[in-house]
């Protein structure tokens, strides 16, 4: 089950065709994503309501689309407004128009009740679009449940192992205990490590020859959006001397398309007043083989999984906020299963 009064992430705004069709399914329903005249856009089910065929095979017309298949042609409010060979169109005739909002170089869709559609409840995606923080746009494909993902997101001490020579870089990230504090939609986590060596991407910005204090704090929020500050400064610095330090902010975010299939849009920025595109293209590099590392570790864990579904997971301290985020994620799915029961 899934938290359907939520804002999606379906695409990066460049995903998005100046003059085309864009499609992607969200919780197991296509969507098709095009642009209007007015530099806003729209979002149907890309289902058309005759035979069922899907209407990003078919061409935009204006502010239209129109069916490849036998040409009903829907506006961006998805009511059908032209059938050839007709000169009447019946009142049943459309599809479901999703709302749609474009912030910071993310498109959301809110796949639950219209009216309930609230942009106060969009992730605060800044770096995504600010000239101080500079990064490179990612995107990934993952054939496993969107929940074995949260997991790793919500457990830094992952990096130790899984990342040990790429983001990692020692083992006393999962020696240290992570503060954990509940939001009243997500978990906040809160991770310092003093006194490590800088991990091998850190040199990628500047030679590192002292121990670095890392820090690694963070927001995740329903329906699966990581917002995070983390860096690392030399021990010998002061806590508010940042200038030899390196400064990241995160936004990750998963989209579930279907009950076993995951979109994982990410990006990783640095700060910096001119952006230097060598260090933004090396950061990019780095975060994507880590990521990579994410995929090949959860794809090994939902076979061993699928292989007996109700084996038990034992729970160690350190799962904390990822046990917290499932109680506050299935409060929210009961809590919207009353509300359509009633």
């Amino acid at each position: 089950m899934f938290v359907r009064n939520c804002w999606y992430m379906i695409a990066w705004d460049h995903e998005i065709p100046a003059d085309g069709l864009f499609s992607r399914t969200v919780l197991n329903e296509p969507i098709v994503v095009f642009r209007t005249a007015d530099a806003g856009f729209a979002a149907l089910e890309d289902r058309c309501c005759h035979r069922l065929a899907p209407l990003s095979a078919g061409r935009k017309e204006g502010d239209c689309v129109r069916c490849g298949y036998h040409g009903l042609k829907f506006d961006a409010s998805g009511r059908c407004v032209e059938i050839p060979g007709m000169a009447q169109v019946p009142e049943r005739a459309r599809v479901r128009r999703y709302p749609v909002v474009m912030k910071n170089k993310w498109l959301f869709v809110w796949m639950g009740d219209e009216a309930a559609a609230d942009p106060a409840l969009l992730p605060d995606n800044f770096s995504c679009d600010h000239p101080n923080w500079h990064y490179r746009p990612g995107y990934m494909h993952y054939d496993t449940s969107h929940l074995l993902i949260c997991d790793n997101l919500l457990d830094f001490s992952h990096l130790s192992y899984v990342h040990e020579k790429t983001l990692g870089g020692s083992t006393m990230i999962a020696q240290a205990v992570a503060e954990v504090q509940e939001l009243a939609r997500g978990i906040r986590v809160s991770r310092r490590v003093p006194a490590v060596p800088a991990p091998p991407y850190y040199q990628r910005f500047r030679t590192f020859d002292t121990l670095v204090d890392r820090w690694f704090v963070y927001d995740f929020l329903v329906p699966g959006t990581l917002l995070m500050s983390s860096g690392g400064r030399p021990v010998s610095d002061a806590p508010d001397d940042l200038s030899n330090a390196v400064q990241l902010h995160s936004c990750q975010t998963l989209t579930p398309e279907t009950d076993t299939t995951t979109h994982y849009f990410f990006q990783q920025s640095h700060f910096g007043v001119k952006e230097n595109t060598v260090v933004t293209d090396l950061i990019f590099d780095s975060l994507l083989a880590a990521f990579h590392e994410d995929r090949d570790m959860i794809r090994a864990q939902s076979r061993i999984i699928a292989m007996k579904p109700d084996a038990p997971m034992l729970a160690l301290a350190m799962d904390s906020a990822l046990v917290r985020y499932r109680r506050l994620l299935d409060r929210m799915v009961a809590l919207e299963a009353v509300g359509r029961a009633a």
